[in-house]
């Protein structure tokens, strides 16, 4: 039980509407969506339009996990299915292409570079971890990361994440991801790439 949210639990397609409106603020001021975003007018709507697709995406696995209310997330990937189904990515790039504008290209290029970086070996992949800016720092997001990271050590499989916020570094620090890789995008903000081996 956290205090004010309920149980962490597994999210359904009822959850969609809910969880796309609070990851949006979650990540209204991320480094990386600000820099494929920039005009903060129309970001919230681009915002809830991305986290739609990735919640319907990665529901197909089972493994996302939210509380009562679900105004935060941990989405995960399975090992080996870190990757969208070629229909589901075809349909998440058309449904940028009007937000990206002529930032299209630089963006594609820049999310093929942290694909071509992303490990090969068995892992469970962290895709999303979000929570509504007014319930941060209430240990929301470490009870939603509790179930697969348990699972992990349990199981002897790695885990592996993506950040572009400098502070979050830290906080998968202490859940025992390292910081494996970096890179920065073009005219945009660094990126951490992090590797957690299971304890």
């Amino acid at each position: 039980m956290i205090d004010g949210v309920g149980e962490v639990r597994r999210a359904t397609r009822a959850d969609v509407p809910r969880l796309r409106a609070a990851l949006a603020q979650a990540f209204f001021d991320d480094p990386l969506f600000a820099w494929m975003f920039p005009r903060e007018t129309t970001r919230p709507f681009h915002l809830r339009r991305y986290f739609a697709h990735r919640v319907r995406v990665l529901l197909a696995q089972q493994q996302v996990y939210t509380t009562d209310g679900a105004a935060a997330a941990a989405m995960w990937a399975r090992p080996n299915q870190w990757r969208d189904p070629p229909g589901a990515a075809l349909r998440e790039l058309v449904a940028l292409t009007p937000a990206l504008g002529l930032r299209l290209r630089r963006s594609v290029r820049a999310m093929a570079e942290v694909e071509r970086r992303h490990p090969r070996a068995p892992h469970w992949y962290l895709a999303v971890l979000g929570t509504e800016p007014d319930l941060q720092g209430r240990g929301i997001g470490s009870a939603l990361l509790a179930p697969v990271l348990s699972a992990c050590d349990r199981d002897g499989i790695p885990a592996y994440l993506e950040t572009a916020r400098e502070r979050n570094v830290d906080f998968y620090e202490r859940r025992g991801f390292r910081v494996v890789d970096s890179l920065t995008l073009p005219g945009g903000p660094p990126v951490w790439l992090m590797w957690r081996e299971p304890r």
